[in-house]
C-alpha cells in the first residue's frame, strides 16, 4: 500500500441520502463496537499472556508473539473480504446485519477454545476465530457509520467506534480482575458480553436491503481489488492508510506487551498483574473519554478533521516516549494518561476523516475493510519485530529491552502524524 501525491479526484462526490437515525442507534452501535473491543483486547492485553505462561513459562513471550502475529494476519486478510461480501448482499436481513451475526458466532466459539487450549496450535485457532469475529463486527460498524450518518454528523459515531477498544478493554479488564482467580471466567465473561452487544446491534439496526440493480459490479479486476485501493488514483486514501498503520503500530506495542513489561521490568507478580493492567487501562480510558466527546463535537462544528488527528498523534507519541523512560508504576500511569488523551482525540476524529475520503460509496464496507488493515496489520508486525527489539542489549539483569520497543512505537506514531498533512478532500 503506497501513496503518492496527485491531482486526480480523490473522493466519491456522487449524491447520497443518509437516514441520520435517532440516538437510539448510536447507543447500540457504541455498545456493539465496545463489546467487540472487549472480546478482542482482554485476551490481547491479559488472558493470552496468562495462558501462554501456563502452557510454556520459559517461552511465554514467544508464544504470545506467534499467536498474535498469525491471528492478526488472518484478520487483516479477512477484513476486506468481509467488506466485499457485505457490500453485495441482497438478503432480507440487509448488508451489515449478517456480518454482525457471523462475528458474534465466531467470538462465541473462539473464547472457550482459547481457554481450553493445551498447546500452541489450539491457542492459535481459538484466537484466530476471535479475531475473525471482531474483524467482521468492526467492518460492519465502520460501514454503518458511512451508511447511516451524513458527513457533518459522524463525529459522535466515530468517537464511539474509535473508543470501543480502550473502553472495551477497561470494562473487560475490570471484570477480569474481579474474577482473577478463574482464568475460565476471565476468558468467557468479556466474550459473552461482546456477543450479546453485537446481537443487540444486529436486532436494532435499520439495515435497508439493496436490490440486485444496486449491487456493485464484480469483475476479475474487482476481485483482485478486494485488497487494494489504488493510491495513485486516490492518494489521500493512501496517505491516511499509512498514517493509520504507523499510529496503530505504537498502540499495539503498548497493548500487547504491557503485562510482560509490568511483570519483568516493574516486578509485578502474576497474581497482581491483572489489577495493575486494569488500573493503567482505566487511566488511559478515562482520559480518552474526557477528551473524545469534546474533540468530536468541535470537529463536527468547525468541519475540520486533520488538525485534530495530527495533534492527537503527536500527543500519543509523547506518551510513548514517557513510557520508554518509565522506571516506576506511577510514572507508567502518567504515561498511560498522556497516551489516553492522544488516543481519545485521535479515535474521535479519525474514522470521520476516513469516511470523507472513501473512493466509492458503492463499496463502503470493502474500502473501510482495507482501511481497517492499517489498524490490524500492526498486531502482526509488532509481534514479528518485538523479539528483535526486546533482545537489543539484553542481559541477565535486563532480559527484555522494553524501552527499545516503546521508543520504536513512539517514532512510528510521530511519523504517522506527519503523513496526515498531504491528505486532500478534507480539512
Amino acid at each position: 500500500m503506497t501513496s503518492t501525491s496527485t491531482t486526480t479526484q480523490d473522493v466519491d462526490t456522487s449524491g447520497h441520502d443518509w437516514p441520520n437515525p435517532r440516538r437510539g442507534l448510536l447507543f447500540f452501535l457504541g455498545f456493539g463496537a465496545i463489546g467487540a473491543g472487549m472480546a478482542q483486547l482482554v485476551p490481547a492485553v491479559l488472558t493470552l499472556s496468562l495462558k501462554a505462561e501456563a502452557i510454556d513459562h520459559s517461552n511465554a513471550t514467544t508464544l504470545l508473539s506467534i499467536v498474535m502475529a498469525i491471528s492478526g494476519i488472518v484478520a487483516l486478510i479477512a477484513a476486506p473480504i468481509f467488506g466485499r461480501i457485505s457490500d453485495r448482499l441482497t438478503t432480507r436481513l440487509g448488508r451489515r446485519r449478517p456480518l454482525l451475526i457471523i462475528g458474534a458466532v465466531l467470538m462465541a466459539i473462539g473464547a472457550p477454545l482459547s481457554y481450553a487450549a493445551g498447546s500452541l496450535g489450539i491457542l492459535i485457532l481459538g484466537n484466530v476465530l476471535t479475531f475473525l469475529g471482531v474483524a467482521a463486527v468492526t467492518v460492519a460498524c465502520t460501514a454503518i457509520l458511512a451508511d447511516q450518518y451524513s458527513p457533518d454528523r459522524r463525529g459522535p459515531a466515530s468517537a464511539l467506534i474509535g473508543l470501543s477498544l480502550p473502553v472495551g478493554a477497561v470494562i473487560g479488564l475490570f471484570l477480569a480482575q474481579l474474577v482473577s482467580g478463574s482464568l475460565l471466567a476471565q476468558f468467557l465473561i468479556p466474550a459473552a458480553i461482546g456477543v450479546i452487544a453485537v446481537i443487540l446491534l444486529a436486532l436494532r439496526l435499520p439495515d435497508r436491503p439493496i436490490t440486485r440493480a444496486e449491487v456493485p459490479t464484480f469483475t476479475a479486476r474487482d476481485f483482485f481489488g478486494t485488497f487494494w485501493v489504488n493510491p495513485v488514483k486516490h492518494p489521500s486514501y493512501g496517505w491516511a492508510w499509512w498514517s493509520r498503520l504507523l499510529i496503530f503500530f505504537g498502540i499495539a506495542a503498548v497493548q500487547a506487551y504491557q503485562a510482560f513489561y509490568l511483570i519483568i521490568a516493574l516486578h509485578f507478580s502474576i497474581a497482581g498483574v491483572s489489577t495493575a493492567v486494569f488500573l493503567s487501562t482505566l487511566v488511559l480510558t478515562v482520559m480518552a473519554l474526557i477528551f473524545a466527546p469534546i474533540a468530536s463535537k468541535i470537529s463536527d462544528r468547525v468541519r475540520r478533521r486533520k488538525p485534530f488527528v495530527i495533534v492527537a498523534a503527536l500527543v500519543f507519541g509523547i506518551g510513548l516516549i514517557v513510557v520508554t523512560f518509565a522506571t516506576s508504576y506511577p510514572m507508567f500511569l502518567v504515561a498511560m494518561g498522556i497516551i489516553g488523551l492522544g488516543q481519545g482525540v485521535y479515535m474521535a476524529v479519525d474514522l470521520a476523516l476516513v469516511s470523507e475520503i472513501l473512493p466509492d460509496r458503492h463499496n463502503i464496507a470493502k474500502d473501510m475493510g482495507i482501511m481497517g488493515l492499517a489498524s490490524t496489520l500492526p498486531q502482526s508486525i509488532v509481534p514479528a519485530v518485538a523479539p528483535v527489539l526486546l533482545a537489543i542489549g539484553a542481559s541477565a539483569a535486563h532480559p527484555q529491552n522494553f524501552p527499545a520497543l516503546f521508543l520504536t512505537g513512539a517514532i512510528a506514531g510521530l511519523i504517522g502524524a506527519v503523513l496526515i498533512l498531504p491528505i486532500r478532500g478534507v480539512r
